[in-house]
C-alpha cells in the first residue's frame, strides 16, 4: 500500500513518552542509537540505563509531578537522563548550559525543579545559584573537581539500580512530560506545559510524515511506526538512517526531531561537540549519512566549505531545515549540489511541542520554494488579521498564523493571562505573519512581534534595549534585526548618547558580557533621536529603513 497522498489523520496509541524508548529498544536492540567520539549506546543500552536512572530518581523521592532540569549540552548522558526522568514519572525541563547565572536561577526557580543534571564546568554555575531554587539533588556528568554538598556523580548515581522499568502511573493527558522554556515578547522566559500525549503525538506526526508510516503498537503494547510507503516514493527507510546532529537537545527541534523521532525511525544519531564544516563533511562522507538536518546557518556554512562540493555524499537521501526560513538562493544551491534529493523545510515552535507544518517527504509531492509546507496530520492552520480577530482570511492574504492540533500546549506555567491571549478556542496565536496559498501551503513572511532570529535562536530586542538603557551615557536605545543571508538577522542598536565620550566598543562589550553569545549586539549606530509615533511607540520600521539605506 502506497501512502500518496499522506493521510490527514492518524491513530495515536495512548502511551507515555517512555514507551517510545521501550518500543525502540525491543525493536532495534543492538543497533547503535547514539554515538559521540569513540563511545556509543545501542537502543537496548539506552533503555537499560534510562530505567536505572529512573529507579535512582525514585529512590531519592523524585517522581510524578516533580521537575528535573537537564542543564546539559548534547552528550551520551542526555538521552539516559531525559528518558530516565520521564520513565520515573517526573517532568523534563531543559536548560541551556550557557545561560548566565541570573537567567538560570530565574528559570529553575520558576520551574520548581527539585533535581538537576549538569556537566563539568557548568556545575559550578548551577551550584552558585542553587540556594535561590528548589533544587536539592544535583547529578554531575564529568565533575570538574570534588563534589559539593547535594551533588553526586552521574554514573555512580544510577549504576547500582535495577534496569527494570519502574511501575509508574502516568496520566498522559495531564502529567507534564516537558516544561520547556521559551522567550516572551519582552524576552522573559515562559514555561510551556506539554503533557506526555503532546510529545508522543508530535513525535509520531513527524516520524510518520517523513517515512510514509503509520503509528502502531508491538506485542508488548509499546509504540512503534510501520512504514507503508515504498522506496520509490519515500527515500528515507526505517531502521537504516544515519545523521550527524548539532541541534541542541535542549531546544524543541532537538528534543523531538533529533531525539524522539530517530528512536521511532530506528536511526543512528552521531554527535559533534562543535560545528567545524570540514570535519562535519568528512564524517558525513565516512559514515555515509542518509540525511543532513539543521538550521539555515548550518547549510550556509556547508555551502561555503570547499570540501562540501567535492566529498562523496551520494548516501544523502533527504535534507531537512527548520528553526528559520531558508532563502531561495540557498534552496536552489542545495538542489544543484544534490540533484533528486528532497529538500524539506518545516515550521513550528515550542508551544506546538516542536512541529506543525512540514514540506511533503515523498518524491511525487509538490514542494514550493519559499513555503514551509503543509500542516502535519490532525493539524489545522488559519490566517487571521494581524490587528486582531478570529475570522480566517482568504487564501493569498497575509495575517497572523494560528494553529490547532493535538500537539498544541495546554498553556504557560503560572501565566493565566498570557495563556488566554495565546490560546483562543484551542487555536494558538503564534505571533508570526504568514500566507496560506490556494493549495494549503504555508509561507512565513514576517513576525508580528519584534523578535528576531539569529541562527535559529530567538533574540528579543527589548532585553537588549533594557540592558543598553542601564549603561552610563545612554539616554535612549532601540534594537532591530539586520537581514543576513547566512545567519538570519543580526541584532543592531540605535543609541542616543547623553555622554559623547561613550564609544560603540564600550557598549558592545558591556552588553556582550551580560547575554548569551548569540544575543550579542553586532553594531551600534549613534543617532540624535529615536523615531516614535504620535502614541510614543518606537517606529522600528523607520530604523529598519535606515539600515537598508
Amino acid at each position: 500500500m502506497e501512502l500518496t497522498p499522506f493521510p490527514r489523520s492518524l491513530d495515536y496509541p495512548e502511551v507515555p513518552v517512555g514507551s517510545v524508548l521501550a518500543g525502540a529498544a525491543a525493536r532495534w536492540g543492538s543497533r547503535t542509537a547514539f554515538a559521540h567520539g569513540d563511545q556509543s549506546l545501542t537502543f537496548a543500552e539506552t533503555y537499560s540505563a534510562a530505567c536505572r536512572f529512573a529507579n535512582a530518581l525514585r529512590a531519592e523521592g523524585v517522581g510524578r509531578g516533580d521537575v528535573v532540569a537537564l542543564h546539559l549540552p548534547n552528550c551520551l548522558a542526555y538521552p539516559v537522563a531525559y528518558y530516565g526522568t520521564l520513565l520515573a514519572g517526573a517532568t523534563f525541563s531543559p536548560a541551556n548550559p550557557l545561560l548566565p547565572p541570573e537567567d538560570l536561577a530565574v528559570q529553575l526557580a520558576d520551574a520548581g525543579a527539585v533535581a538537576a543534571v549538569t556537566v563539568g564546568p557548568f556545575a559550578r554555575v548551577l551550584a552558585s545559584v542553587r540556594d535561590r531554587t528548589s533544587v536539592r539533588l544535583t547529578i554531575v556528568v564529568h565533575p570538574p573537581e570534588a563534589l559539593g554538598q547535594g551533588e553526586v556523580e552521574f554514573t555512580e548515581f544510577h549504576s547500582g539500580h535495577s534496569d527494570e522499568r519502574p511501575d509508574v502511573e502516568i496520566d498522559i493527558y495531564r502529567d507534564l512530560a516537558h516544561l520547556a522554556y521559551t522567550g516572551g515578547t519582552t524576552g522573559r522566559s515562559k514555561g510551556v506545559r506539554l503533557p506526555h500525549r503532546n510529545v508522543v503525538v508530535n513525535s509520531l506526526q513527524s516520524s510518520c510524515w517523513r517515512l510514509g508510516a503509520v503509528p502502531a503498537v508491538d506485542d508488548s503494547g509499546e509504540v512503534i511506526v510501520e512504514q507503508l510507503g515504498g522506496p520509490d516514493e519515500w527515500p528515507s527507510r526505517i531502521g537504516t538512517g544515519i545523521a550527524l546532529n548539532l541541534t541542541p537537545w535542549f531546544h524543541a527541534m532537538g528534543t523531538i526531531a533529533a531525539l524522539n523521532v530517530p528512536l521511532l525511525d530506528g536511526g543512528t544519531i552521531v554527535l559533534h561537540d562543535r560545528f567545524d564544516p570540514a570535519a562535519y563533511v568528512a564524517d558525513a562522507e565516512l559514515l555515509r549519512v542518509t540525511t543532513i538536518g539543521g538550521a539555515p546557518a548550518l547549510f550556509a556554512a556547508l555551502l561555503a566549505c570547499p570540501e562540501f562540493h567535492t566529498a562523496d555524499l551520494s548516501s544523502v537521501l533527504t535534507i531537512g531545515s527548520g528553526a528559520a526560513p531558508m532563502n531561495h538562493e540557498m534552496i536552489r544551491a542545495l538542489q544543484k549540489r544534490f540533484p533528486g534529493v528532497l529538500v524539506i523545510e518545516g515550521y513550528g515552535l515550542t508551544e506546538v511541542t516542536m512541529g506543525a507544518v512540514i514540506a511533503p517527504a515523498y518524491r511525487s509531492a509538490v514542494r514550493k520554494v519559499g513555503s514551509v509546507g503543509l500542516p502535519l496530520p490532525d493539524t489545522e492552520i488559519k490566517i487571521v488579521p494581524a490587528e486582531g480577530g478570529e475570522d480566517p482570511l482568504p487564501a493569498g492574504e497575509s495575517g497572523e498564523v494560528c494553529l490547532r492540533g493535538p500537539q498544541v500546549m495546554i498553556g504557560y506555567r503560572d501565566r493565566p493571562e498570557e495563556t488566554s491571549a495565546a490560546l483562543v478556542d484551542g487555536w494558538l496565536h503564534t505571533g508570526d505573519i504568514g500566507i496560506l496559498d490556494e493549495d494549503g501551503y504555508l509561507s512565513i513572511v514576517d513576525r508580528k512581534k519584534d523578535m528576531l532570529l539569529y541562527k535559529g535562536y530567538n533574540v528579543f530586542p527589548r532585553e537588549l534595549e533594557e540592558l543598553l538603557i542601564t549603561l552610563p551615557g545612554v539616554s535612549a536605545a532601540a534594537v532591530v534585526g539586520k537581514p543576513d543571508t547566512e545567519v538570519g538577522e543580526l541584532p543592531v542598536a540605535f543609541v542616543v548618547r547623553s555622554d559623547e565620550n561613550v564609544t560603540a566598543e564600550q557598549l558592545l562589550e558591556a552588553v556582550g558580557a551580560r547575554v548569551l553569545p548569540y544575543k550579542r549586539l553586532r553594531a551600534i549606530h549613534f543617532v540624535d533621536q529615536i523615531p516614535v509615533s504620535a502614541a510614543g511607540k518606537v517606529l522600528k520600521r523607520e530604523l529598519r529603513k535606515q539600515l537598508a539605506d
